[in-house]
């Protein structure tokens, strides 16, 4: 049985799972995703990668701004969809699209739930130094994230995951993921498991704010939000010199047994140890805005730290 299926997904961790759905040779009848954003110094228009990937693979896109009206709900309808299947698509799906499709619509999310529904799992699961992770495959209903589960894959989260590298090894699990509910949607083998009551917690987005690194932390906690916000964000500290404040970004450190003041640059011998709340952090990668990541020893050749400096 060929199912018709609209995909619905807007960033790069969509890509990998519409991929993987066309190379086991399901019938995508549509895609969906969010319309261009203006962006670059020329602020010209830019497709989402979805979008892009799908134009290339020469698939019809459709990018409403929203689905809550009626023609969009209408035409939506009008697709004579069995299933939909939705990876990160940003948008909300009114009761009518959720309906529309014979057999639902069907949501892969990058947690464990019921922790860390919402928008940012994969960072917030680092961030609290949470060991495991996964992606799970659930029926979607009008809640955030709050569909019965159908499939689930458990995924480690190490001493050095950043949210990046853990980003793509989701995706990947995630769209295998993807494709054995299909099948077994079709087969008819499927089993929905309610998500319990306890455990609940949210994903909120990362604001600007929040990254700043927050040297009055152990440097176990600041070891986590600085992996959690790579590559983006990124985590960060500022510096004021000449009454000029040059913000840097850190995209590799280590915690180490060390003590000083919190925020005090302690050595620059192999790296930049700076003491926290306790113990102390190695930091063996960094950026300033408008440059690439440079090693410690690079960077200090073009923007020195003295043992005893604050950092804020």
């Amino acid at each position: 049985m060929t199912l018709r299926i609209a995909f619905m997904g807007t960033p790069d961790f969509s890509v990998a799972v519409l991929s993987e759905l066309l190379a086991a040779g399901h019938e995508i009848v549509v895609v969906y995703s969010q319309p261009p954003r203006k962006a670059g110094r020329g602020m010209t228009e830019q497709l989402s990668p979805v979008h892009k990937f799908a134009d290339e693979a020469g698939l019809v896109v459709r990018t409403p701004p929203s689905l809550k009206s009626e023609k969009e709900q209408r035409a939506f309808a009008e697709l004579d969809l069995d299933l939909a299947i939705v990876v990160a698509y940003g948008l909300i799906l009114p009761q009518a699209i959720l309906e529309a499709p014979r057999l639902g619509c069907l949501n892969l999310h990058a947690s464990l739930l019921p922790r860390w529904r919402g928008a940012a799992p994969i960072q917030r699961a680092i961030m609290t130094g949470d060991k495991e992770t996964g992606v799970m495959v659930m029926q979607m209903d009008e809640g955030l994230d709050t569909g019965p589960v159908l499939l689930a894959e458990h995924v480690a989260i190490g001493p050095k995951t950043t949210t990046g590298s853990l980003h793509d090894e989701l995706a990947s699990v995630g769209a295998s993921l993807m494709v054995r509910a299909v099948a077994g949607l079709e087969r008819g083998t499927l089993v929905a498991t309610p998500q319990p009551e306890e455990g609940v917690t949210y994903a909120s987005k990362i604001s600007k704010e929040e990254a700043r690194i927050d040297w009055m932390r152990p440097a176990s906690e600041v070891d986590c939000h600085i992996r959690g916000l790579t590559p983006f964000p990124g985590a960060f500290f500022e510096v004021t010199r000449d009454k000029a404040v040059t913000r840097i970004k850190v995209l590799r450190a280590e915690p180490v047994a060390a003590k000083g003041e919190p925020g005090e640059v302690i050595s620059i011998k192999d790296g930049i140890t700076v003491a926290c709340g306790e113990g102390a952090l190695r930091i063996g990668e960094l950026q300033r805005a408008g440059k690439g990541p440079m090693k410690a020893g690079d960077f200090l050749r073009g923007f020195a730290f003295e043992p005893g400096e604050r950092l804020a």
